[in-house]
């Protein structure tokens, strides 16, 4: 009798099968319904194939649109597939590098033939027409295991120079294996749904293309990558196309231009050129963080750009962000009057990427004793990070920065305390800007620095910190991320929700024990005796320039009055308003109100589109009527109620309240 494989299920029952059997054959036999859903397997943890054959006893999850990560990776990935088959179908000739799935949907990029050219968005329409019928045929998708041998020679018999070359730098011996769809295929790990008819024909939307050089070194071929988005069904893919649409009118660069508030330019890569409207913004939050530290007991501090390599060699920041670091010599390199190299020992410096080895060299001055911790160290931080041209995104990457950084340093026992009042105060932060957000704990990577020990106790203070706080629960989206922590320190990261439901990772507290000891950094203790001290990387905005990117497509411009770079605009209708103008205006000053007059010589209506495109939040028009009555005609950005006439006392006490920051609210 033939041995049979126990295969283990969720519920806890287990099933026995022949070998050979697969997991589509247990999703036949419990039920039609399920061997219809079922998409995929997870066999022992890994992503199957659902007709992968067992190899042996195993546990068993059926993978279906429910599981909505793994069927999302699935989808994508075989609508990567189909892309490239359709491709070649239209296009003989072109070659097939490499097409993965993305967080949104999937890309491949390809040689196109040489009487075509690079591939355009032109294209696109062809293509998606011919990916419909390649998953209306519903043909299976098989896996097979090659050697690399049998791999280079197929792909140099059929002209795929690119594949042939990646194949021949597979390891000897590992098992290969790719995927058939009818009589074309591609080298790939996989795992694929069971056919192409998996897929939904309504689903899916290729979006455009762009230039991507084979294996993303710029010495090589330029080839043209062919993105699209894919989903589980056409209700997902509206949803999505909704939000991109939501995003493009939102896109901060767009209204950063419409409401004149900064500009970037090729003479500062990746810096910012920040206009008056936009530093307000700037310098509004800048208060309002300056109020919630000193409120919190932080001494804020100023420290130096430019570094000695020496310290970041101690650090470790030197072997371990080298790359992504300014570095500047010491000094000019000694030469001879007639210009020859005398000597070329130069002395490093470099501009800082972050603030906390020098909040070190602060700390370390004079004598610290267990009665002086915790010590919260803050500062409005300029960093310097050199990030390739390719990844700078207007506010949201750039090169200079300036961070809400602060360091406490305590001892271990107080370490539970600091991080739950770190959690609160970023709480009402957030609140303050009208944001949800969930908190995630980043684990430890694989390269890092201290000890296992050292890293268990950062690990469960954060935990018991958060728990403390009570914030580690479902309603704050609380989740570990294993292997996402910096090489020094476990962290907790808050991710911000926006309008349209995208989120974004700002606040971070991390637990750091290596720092101070790298640094000799040391407080005498209540026996006399040096100690550690432990220290906390925390951060609540990250850094203004991002946070205040996200704020202006979070409220696509219309920001809050209590942050708009102008509150109010009295505009006139008629010339003989303009004296009247100019009082409002004054009496609103005087009250604290940013306030701007036009009295232009333009019709109401291009300064009611003018003021509106520059998201001010109100507008005030008075023509002789209001002059005679002392009232305005009251206009808000964003209201339904065209306008209403007030008196200007009334308005001032209603806009003093909405203007004042949150923190200054009775």
């Amino acid at each position: 009798m033939t041995e049979q494989f126990k295969i283990s299920l969720p519920d806890g029952s287990v099933r026995e099968v022949e070998p050979g059997a697969t997991p589509a054959d247990i999703a036949a036999a419990i039920g039609p319904g399920l061997a219809k859903a079922a998409l995929a397997a997870r066999v022992d943890g890994e992503l199957r194939d659902l007709n992968r054959p067992f190899e042996g006893d195993a546990d068993l999850a059926l993978v279906t649109s429910r599981d909505v990560d793994d069927a999302l990776e699935l989808v994508r990935h075989d609508y990567a597939h189909v892309l490239a088959e359709a491709v070649q179908n239209l296009f003989p000739g072109t070659q097939i590098t490499f097409g993965p799935s993305t967080d949104d949907g999937f890309y491949y990029d390809f040689a196109p033939p040489a009487d075509h050219g690079p591939f355009t968005e032109e294209d696109l329409p062809k293509i998606e027409e011919e990916m419909r019928r390649i998953i209306a045929r519903d043909t299976p998708l098989e896996r097979e295991v090659w050697t690399r041998q049998q791999l280079i020679q197929w792909f140099r018999d059929n002209g795929e120079t690119f594949k042939a070359e990646w194949a021949a730098e597979l390891p000897e011996g590992e098992e290969l294996t790719v995927y058939r769809a009818g009589d074309w295929l591609d080298m790939c790990r996989g795992p694929h749904l069971a056919s192409t008819g998996k897929l939904k024909p309504d689903a899916f939307k290729l979006t455009r293309v762009s230039g991507a050089y084979w294996r993303g070194d710029q010495k090589n071929a330029m080839l043209s990558r062919i993105y699209g988005t894919g989903w589980l069904d056409k209700k997902q893919l509206k949803e999505h196309l909704h939000r991109l649409e939501e995003a493009a009118k939102r896109d901060h660069r767009k209204l950063g231009r419409e409401m004149d508030l900064f500009h970037l330019q090729e003479e500062a890569h990746g810096s910012v050129f920040w206009h008056p409207k936009g530093y307000r913004i700037w310098r509004e939050l800048e208060a309002y963080m300056r109020r919630k530290m000193d409120g919190a007991g932080y001494r804020e501090i100023k420290t130096p750009q430019v570094m000695d390599a020496r310290q970041w060699e101690q650090s470790g920041h030197w072997g371990k962000y080298r790359e992504n670091m300014f570095v500047i010599p010491d000094e000019v390199p000694n030469t001879a009057d007639d210009g020859a190299l005398v000597s070329d020992e130069v002395d490093w410096m470099a501009l800082k990427p972050m603030n906390c080895p020098a909040h070190v060299l602060v700390f370390k001055q004079g004598i610290t004793s267990y009665r002086d911790l915790p010590i919260r160290l803050g500062e409005m931080g300029c960093c310097h990070r050199n990030e390739p041209h390719g990844a700078l995104h207007g506010l949201m990457r750039v090169r200079q920065f300036t961070q809400d950084d602060a360091h406490i340093f305590c001892t271990e026992e107080q370490i539970v305390e600091e991080v739950r009042a770190f959690c609160e105060l970023a709480d009402t932060v957030y609140k303050d800007f009208g944001f949800t957000y969930s908190i995630k704990l980043a684990l430890r990577p694989e390269q890092r620095f201290g000890s296992d020990e050292d890293w268990d106790k950062a690990e469960e203070e954060l935990r018991n910190a958060v728990r403390e706080a009570g914030m580690a629960t479902d309603e704050f989206g609380w989740e570990e991320l294993p292997g996402e922590g910096a090489f020094y320190a476990p962290k907790l990261e808050w991710h911000l929700t926006d309008a349209i439901g995208r989120t974004w990772q700002v606040g971070t507290i991390q637990s750091d024990r290596v720092l101070p000891e790298r640094l000799d950094a040391a407080y005498v203790g209540e026996d006399g005796e040096k100690h550690r001290p432990v220290m906390l990387h925390r951060a609540i905005f990250g850094s203004y320039e991002r946070f205040i990117g996200i704020l202006i497509e979070h409220f696509a411009g219309r920001l809050p009055a209590w942050l708009a770079p102008v509150q109010a605009v009295v505009a006139t209708i008629v010339s003989d308003a303009d004296d009247y103008a100019a009082e409002v205006a004054a009496k609103l000053a005087a009250a604290g109100i940013r306030v701007e007059t036009d009295t232009r010589n333009e019709k109401i209506n291009y300064k009611v589109r003018e003021h509106s495109l520059a998201k001010v939040p109100y507008l005030l028009v008075v023509g002789k009527r209001e002059a005679e009555e002392g009232t305005v005609a009251v206009r808000k950005l964003g209201s339904d109620e065209r306008q209403r006439v007030t008196g200007v006392d009334e308005f001032l006490a209603e806009l003093k309240g909405e203007a004042a920051a949150p923190d200054h609210r009775g």
